[in-house]
């Protein structure tokens, strides 16, 4: 990797750390208001029962990982009928667009739905007889979902859900192809709200001080000294040791790029073994670091780390989870086990099955290609 893309997967990773503020809305808040628009489809709901769970998601007909995400939603809403699921639209770059959109998914879109749109309009700021000319202002028209909801709690990016529970608070948010674990929790009564609250307060925490942190990495890019950007990352991760997840994946890919195999190997191993010990996603990505487009010059004992970390992170997933197991293949394979890569793989596309993974033509192809490797 240049330099230039180096400094670019520095900047984009801390670019997605927001706003961070100590009053922002988050787990353990109250639910603002439901202030839609209108509704384009399914019952009226104009505030929050006590006693009744809903599930607030944003999302906008623009957005690819939004419609990925549309059927899964459907099925969970079929799944916990009792709960109230509304999609709303916002950030709409043509609001009419909307209902077309939600008649056209029929019952693959089996929830309420409802648009908060900002529609810029024309307002006369003229003075009757001697006006001189017309002026125009952009009025807001709506938009307060999305004020209140998306920028109070400091987020950009759709699509993004927020559980509200019977009493009326934010027990969780994030993607939503990720709430199965805590919409079942809160559904069955077993959520630890204080638990997760104090989770999210340490989260938010992180996110201030990585914000706090991209200035000095600012500096350290524009000087176009790799070894300068890692100093920098030392540093933080020596004053704050609970920014290394966040971090470590940077560091370690910077080292790999650079060609860097014996620090890349060691701090490789020190993660395997310990802060990403039991986290399958972050293992995973160690792994798919290395195996991802690895050259002739790659060295053998780094490819032997990735197989490594993949086959921990694919037995703390109980090997269920596809894109880990894709990555254990393309790691068995670069290994020299063919055998082991076509099986694996196998079990990665047949996991796929029914996932936005299954769309995925990279995985497809690797598979076509273990098959031709095999028969060699």
């Amino acid at each position: 990797m240049s330099q230039r893309g180096i400094g670019l997967v520095v900047l984009v990773v801390l670019g997605l750390t927001g706003r961070v503020s100590a009053d922002e809305l988050g787990i353990g808040s109250p639910a603002p208001k439901l202030e839609v628009k209108e509704f384009v489809k399914g019952e009226k709901v104009t505030g929050f029962e006590k006693g009744k769970i809903y599930v607030v998601e944003f999302w906008a007909t623009w957005c690819g990982p939004c419609r990925t995400s549309i059927p899964h939603l459907s099925e969970l809403q079929k799944k916990y009928p009792d709960t109230v699921f509304i999609g709303v639209s916002v950030w709409e770059r043509d609001p009419s667009k909307i209902k077309p959109f939600v008649q056209s998914m029929g019952d693959e879109m089996a929830y309420r739905v409802a648009s908060d749109v900002s529609i810029p309009v024309k307002k006369d700021q003229g003075d009757g007889k001697d006006k001189k000319k017309e002026e125009t202002e952009e009025e807001d028209q709506g938009g307060k979902m999305a004020k209140n909801w998306m920028d109070a709690a400091g987020l950009g990016g759709i699509p993004t859900a927020f559980i509200v529970d019977g009493t009326g608070t934010i027990a969780w948010l994030g993607h939503p192809m990720e709430m199965d674990k805590p919409l079942a929790q809160i559904v069955a009564g077993k959520w630890d709200l204080k638990a997760a609250t104090a989770e999210y307060q340490k989260q938010q925490a992180i996110k201030a001080k990585l914000a706090a942190l991209r200035p000095k990495l600012v500096a350290a890019v524009q000087t176009n000294d790799s070894k300068k950007i890692i100093s920098v990352f030392d540093e933080a991760i020596k004053e704050a040791p609970e920014l290394e997840p966040k971090l470590a994946p940077i560091k370690f890919r910077i080292l790999v790029d650079l060609g860097e195999m014996e620090k890349a190997l060691e701090y490789g191993n020190q993660l395997i073994d310990g802060a990403f010990k039991d986290h399958s996603e972050r293992l995973n990505d160690i792994a798919w670091t290395i195996v991802e487009k690895p050259t002739e010059k790659t060295d053998k004992a780094l490819l032997k780390m990735a197989l490594r970390a993949a086959l921990r992170a694919d037995k703390i997933a109980e090997g269920k989870e596809p894109g880990i197991a894709d990555t254990l293949a393309k790691a068995y394979f670069e290994t020299g086990d063919v055998a082991k890569a076509l099986e694996t793989q196998e079990r990665a596309i047949q996991l796929a099955s029914g996932t936005p993974l299954a769309a995925d033509r990279a995985m497809k192809a690797r598979l076509e290609q273990y098959k031709k490797a095999a028969k060699k």
